[in-house]
């Protein structure tokens, strides 16, 4: 497998994973799922990362979702979808579970697949003229448990069913009013807002940054917090990084964070 379907840059504390496949719109096949997952799991075990920035090659599109000419070869019946699932959700939790806050940077089009990769993102920062949508019901595919987890923790039940149920491509403003995206800029600031918000991220406190993730993805699960999950938060008081935080507070300065 070309490992240049996605590719990964590094500018320091911030890695970016590109869905690098421009000639078809950055549209998904079977060995982009498979190494995108390897990826994110990679860059997760990372301790020197701090924020993971996700995006399409070119500014046409994030991506359009599954390239359907790869249907009649990889999944044309239910065992061989079987099989695709078997990498592709997987690597869609790899993206959901990265220990590094992610930013999705959207241009153009954003369906089906590339929304799933989006929402399962923490932020997700697009263009004016950006479009949304999950027209599956006019493949008649349906969308599994797993793939639905991301976009009801966006956008609730009734929005997702609205996608589904629909199928419409909507505009930028529209996926913000149905909290799909976070901010909504002008098409030629999209890069220019998404590495902006990777460093105010990426300066912030790494360990607070991973245990806010957890804390969060953690709430969703409604059995009973242990003491020792209730007691957690304090433990941050200990670290180095609140030590160097609070002085630069007080001294009014840029803190120093070294994730100890």
């Amino acid at each position: 497998m070309s490992s240049d379907v996605i590719l990964v840059e590094r500018d320091g504390d911030i890695a970016t994973v590109t869905l690098n496949r421009p000639e078809k719109l950055n549209a998904l096949t079977k060995p982009m799922w498979q190494r995108i997952g390897e990826v994110m799991r990679e860059l997760s075990a990372e301790d020197a990362l701090r924020c993971v920035v996700i995006r399409g090659a070119g500014d046409k599109a994030f991506a359009p979702g599954n390239d359907i000419s790869e249907f009649e070869s990889e999944r044309a019946n239910a065992e061989q979808a079987r099989a695709y699932g078997k990498i592709h959700l997987p690597s869609l939790a790899a993206i959901q579970q990265s220990r590094h806050p992610t930013v999705a940077l959207i241009q153009g089009i954003c369906v089906g697949g590339g929304l799933e990769i989006a929402c399962a993102c923490d932020l997700r920062i697009c263009g004016s003229s950006s479009r949304f949508g999950i027209p599956i019901a006019r493949l008649g595919l349906a969308a599994g448990y797993e793939e639905l987890g991301g976009l009801l923790a966006v956008a609730g039940r009734a929005v997702t069913l609205e996608l589904l149920l629909e199928g419409r491509v909507f505009s930028a403003e529209e996926a913000l009013r149905k909290n799909l995206v976070t901010r909504v800029v002008a098409d030629d600031q999209v890069e220019t807002e998404a590495y902006a918000t990777a460093r105010r991220i990426a300066d912030g406190a790494p360990l607070v940054a991973r245990w806010h993730k957890r804390f969060i993805n953690r709430l969703a699960d409604l059995k009973p917090l242990s003491a020792e999950e209730l007691d957690e938060p304090y433990l941050a008081y200990d670290t180095e990084d609140f030590k160097a935080g609070y002085r630069a507070f007080l001294n009014k300065a840029k803190p120093d964070f070294q994730g100890r």
